[in-house]
């Protein structure tokens, strides 16, 4: 007898969202046959041990460095769920070949075995990248979509290889792929995050979240037969909308509400992290609903997650648990280490200058808590919007590309996916598709991942330049 079902290939299925992605296929598991590539090092990890017990998926044992595991899980695949990659911040203390290896040329070694044995016409390629593409979005330009230039915050070799790898994606030959850019996600683990990535954070910086719930929940909507036509080759934030969007000192009120005893307000750095709200998120939500949990439920839900004592001590100990905090502030990536061995790259980065972290008040009732403005704004992008892909004409390129400074070499306009030359603001030459190039938001491979040039880019580029400043950080 045939097997009806539809094949799933899930990566990253251990991680926040790919656990959630396993549960939600799984309950479809009379129309869905799901396959997870493991590695061999987590077979003891919970989410491993819950999928043999109850039989949710097929293990295939390997990693994305291994062409050969690649294949055997997308083998007539009817979808690629690729959400696996090495994360901050973890990624950040790894040698950056070691993170290219696994985020980029493990997605080339999804596309190339698409190519070879599934079917580049009809095996769907959902690949997950992240808001760190676009990096410190601070007000006044906290509001973005996609096709707002892409920025790496300095020392993010993980959203410079999320970049490249999704470049890989959307320039495939695949007819049916799909780039969602995750944003903060909340889960009930996160109060098990203790590292000093939290200090890189902004207080008065933003972000859109979603939950680990509904991004599972996207997942398997993204495996069904009936979606829209326009949904694929596209960009796309995930975001949970309106009622998601807080300031990120309001998230710390809800998550920590004793957090004025227990942290210090010149802990936090003050740029080059990450974090928008989304002008565009509803667009995906139209397409593919998937939102069930807001923020508001994720907050009610979410300390009924953590263990009592947990709960109890940050509220009748925030003295001591300030301490043990204030260590890992002390800590090699904490900000407070910076500046006790005046590390001046570092200062630099995450604040300007030593003057401007020593101008943050020290104590909370000095420190002023913003509002950014809720209405939304737009960036320009340089070009006819109003023109879908399938129409634009070699003006449309050409105009796109004077905004940034540059120029489109190509004579003719033979479709958004069709890769055409481009010449830099640098002069530097290049071949990119122009939905990667105006859609996406890319630009100069070379320039676009490395932040030491882009304060000569932001001079010669008015479309970068409308994110690169002291204030947008």
């Amino acid at each position: 007898m045939i097997n009806s079902r539809k094949t799933i290939f899930l990566t990253g299925a251990t991680g926040n969202m790919g656990r959630e992605a396993v549960r939600q296929i799984a309950a479809k598991c009379d129309t869905h046959r799901l396959r997870v590539l493991i590695r061999p090092e987590e077979k003891d990890h919970p989410v491993v041990g819950d999928i043999r017990r109850r039989g949710l998926a097929e293990i295939v044992w390997g990693d994305l460095t291994d062409p050969m595991s690649i294949r055997e899980g997308v083998t007539d695949a009817n979808a690629v769920l690729h959400v696996g990659a090495l994360v901050s911040p973890l990624a950040d203390r790894l040698p950056p070949a070691v993170v290219t290896k696994v985020n980029v040329d493990g997605t080339r070694n999804i596309v190339d075995a698409i190519h070879a044995v599934a079917d580049p016409k009809t095996t769907k390629l959902v690949y997950i990248g992240t808001v760190a593409e676009t990096g410190s979005r601070n007000a006044p330009v906290h509001w973005g979509r996609c096709g707002d230039p892409v920025k790496i915050s300095i020392y993010d070799h993980y959203a410079a290889t999320k970049t490249q790898a999704e470049a890989i994606v959307a320039q495939s030959g695949i007819a049916h792929w799909v780039s969602l850019r995750q944003s903060g996600m909340a889960h009930y683990d996160m109060w098990k995050i203790f590292d000093p990535i939290m200090f890189h954070n902004p207080v008065n910086g933003v972000f859109e979240w979603s939950s680990a719930h509904d991004s599972g929940r996207l997942m398997a909507a993204l495996c069904e037969d009936d979606l829209p036509d326009e949904l694929w080759r596209g960009f796309y934030n995930i975001g949970g909308g309106a009622t998601s969007r807080v300031v990120n000192h309001e998230f710390m009120e809800k998550t920590m509400p004793t957090y004025r005893k227990i942290l210090k307000p010149h802990w936090f750095a003050t740029r080059n992290f990450h974090g928008q709200w989304y002008a565009d998120s509803d667009r995906l939500e139209t397409l593919v609903p998937f939102r069930e949990q807001s923020l508001a439920d994720y907050f009610e839900q979410a300390p009924k997650h953590m263990p009592w004592i947990a709960r109890l001590i940050s509220r009748l100990m925030p003295g001591a648990v300030g301490k043990r905090v204030e260590k890992l502030a002390m800590a090699p990536e904490g900000p407070l280490h910076w500046f006790a061995h005046n590390d001046v790259d570092k200062i630099n980065a995450y604040f300007g200058s030593r003057a401007a972290w020593e101008a943050i008040p020290r104590d909370w009732d000095a420190f002023v808590l913003a509002q950014p403005s809720r209405e939304p704004t737009f960036l320009d992008h340089g070009y006819d919007e109003s023109r879908s892909p399938e129409n634009w004409r070699i003006d449309d390129l050409r105009q796109g590309a004077e905004y940034r400074g540059g120029r489109c070499l190509a004579q003719s306009c033979d479709g958004p996916d069709t890769p055409v030359e481009w010449q830099s603001s640098a002069g530097w030459r290049f071949m990119m598709t122009p939905r990667l190039y105006l859609r996406g938001g890319h630009w100069c491979p070379s320039t676009m991942v490395d932040p030491t040039r882009y304060d000569a880019e932001a001079a010669r580029n008015p479309f970068f330049a409308q994110v690169w400043s002291d204030a947008a950080g």
